[in-house]
């Protein structure tokens, strides 16, 4: 199993200087590492980090976060897109995240047509840059309320609706526990995950430090053939090398 640290998170405490999280995540032996928002970092100072450490970026945001529920938003989000893909491509990031956005007043059917239209016009974008944008559902129960999309069917079935590999899902292993989702809801579909994020609930805290039968659902994951990152996205309750002691329990 492949980790990829969320430094938006871990190392922050160790590390203020945003790329030495980079170094640090290199010294723990982590695999490779991911952030949030890139138009607010020095991107210079990251490209450095990556190259002195032979990390990979797994992923980043894309930017500006719209509500891709609302049709007036569509081409603010397409540029971003074009912004984000540049990039993720210069920073040799695969893939860059976005999100659904609210819910809005009116009918769900109108919203989800909204969101598939906004991903099929970006398609052109993404291929031409190589990159992969990743949708990820949410949980609207703890962290997000009022958010549109909070299915993993959804999720899939907006994917199938595109239709292009350029536009896959981000599975949240802690999202889907939140809303009660059991992993097995991907079966037969894991080929349209672009990129899985992990955290334990309650708390969103390290594998190890709440409920979640996180070890199972990796091994899910490995037994049906997922071979991309796992972005580890928690807050750490310890120092974040401790943190990582999880990994003992996950199969290789």
């Amino acid at each position: 199993m492949k980790f990829s640290a969320c430094i938006e998170w871990l190392f922050a405490a160790e590390a203020p200087a945003f790329a030495d999280r980079i170094r640090l995540a290199k010294d723990a032996g982590l695999d490779a590492v991911e952030f949030w928002s890139w138009s607010n970092k020095d991107l210079e100072a990251v490209a450095a980090a990556l190259s002195e450490t032979g990390l990979p970026l797994a992923a980043i945001l894309c930017e500006p976060i719209t509500n891709l529920t609302d049709p007036a938003t569509h081409e603010a989000f397409l540029a971003g897109v074009s912004a984000s893909a540049a990039t993720a491509r210069r920073l040799g990031a695969p893939v860059i995240i976005a999100q659904a956005g609210n819910l809005l007043p009116g009918p769900r059917a109108g919203q989800q047509a909204a969101i598939i239209s906004a991903l099929r016009e970006a398609v052109p974008r993404l291929a031409d840059a190589g990159v992969t944008l990743g949708l990820e559902p949410l949980n609207d129960r703890v962290d997000h309320p009022g958010h549109y999309l909070t299915s993993t069917i959804e999720g899939l079935e907006i994917i199938d609706a595109v239709g292009s590999p350029n536009v896959r899902l981000v599975y949240d292993i802690y999202h889907a526990a939140v809303m009660g989702e059991p992993i097995e809801l991907l079966e037969g579909r894991l080929d349209r995950v672009a990129h899985v994020h992990l955290a334990d609930l309650p708390g969103r805290h390290e594998p190890g430090s709440g409920t979640l039968d996180y070890a199972a659902r990796l091994g899910w994951l490995a037994d049906h053939g997922y071979d991309g990152h796992v972005g580890l996205e928690y807050r750490p309750t310890v120092a974040t090398a401790e943190s990582l002691r999880f990994r003992h329990n996950v199969r290789a």
